[in-house]
């Protein structure tokens, strides 16, 4: 189930958010994860806000199916780049084996650290055997409210490895750096790819 309070901050800020990350070209992120795909990949933006990823990944020959829990991100996603987006949230994701490679850029840190676990699991039983998944974070630790009323929880690298491991996904390259984010503060994260064990 989606935080209320998180969903109302990205309704109201869902033009300055695209405005603020949406970008002519792939990060470096996106196309290191996009390198490591089979030709004609079907992949799950989980989280895939404006939309830009999921239009990228679809520009290359990927058949992307595009989830965000927002309704104002998935129509501004559908507005922008002419995308099909499903409207739900983490605990819908009931595929098993069906996803090449799942890509969840700053999205899973909304779920309360309870349910990730859970959340992570699907993730794993959704992908094929050596299937992809990218996961951003931000580092830290605990749960806090930003300053628009996002709901985040805070992870370390050893955390978010072992609960990764735990369901079944070897950490394959590892990113960290900081950034401002939509609310103006400055926070450090961490990327991970990883592989579901065959």
């Amino acid at each position: 189930m989606a935080d209320a309070e998180t969903l109302q901050a990205y309704a109201k800020n869902a033009r300055a958010y695209a405005d603020r990350f949406v970008t002519d070209t792939p990060d470096r992120h996106l196309a290191a994860f996009m390198a490591d795909l089979p030709a004609a990949a079907r992949v799950l933006d989980l989280g895939c806000g404006p939309g830009k990823a999921a239009a990228t990944m679809a520009d290359a020959g990927h058949t992307v199916d595009a989830w965000d829990a927002s309704p104002e991100m998935a129509t501004l996603a559908r507005d922008t780049f002419g995308l099909t987006v499903h409207t739900a949230t983490f605990d819908a994701l009931e595929a098993t084996e069906t996803y090449d490679g799942i890509y969840a850029n700053f999205s899973l840190l909304h779920a309360p650290r309870a349910d990730m676990p859970d959340h992570l699991a699907r993730i794993a039983r959704a992908l094929k055997p050596g299937g992809l998944f990218h996961i951003g974070m931000k580092t830290g630790t605990g749960e806090k409210r930003d300053d628009l009323g996002r709901f985040y929880t805070f992870y370390t690298d050893a955390e978010l490895t072992d609960l990764l491991a735990s369901s079944g996904l070897t950490v394959l390259t590892r990113d960290t750096g900081a950034e401002a984010g939509l609310a103006g503060t400055v926070d450090p994260w961490i990327i991970m790819k990883a592989r579901k064990n065959d």
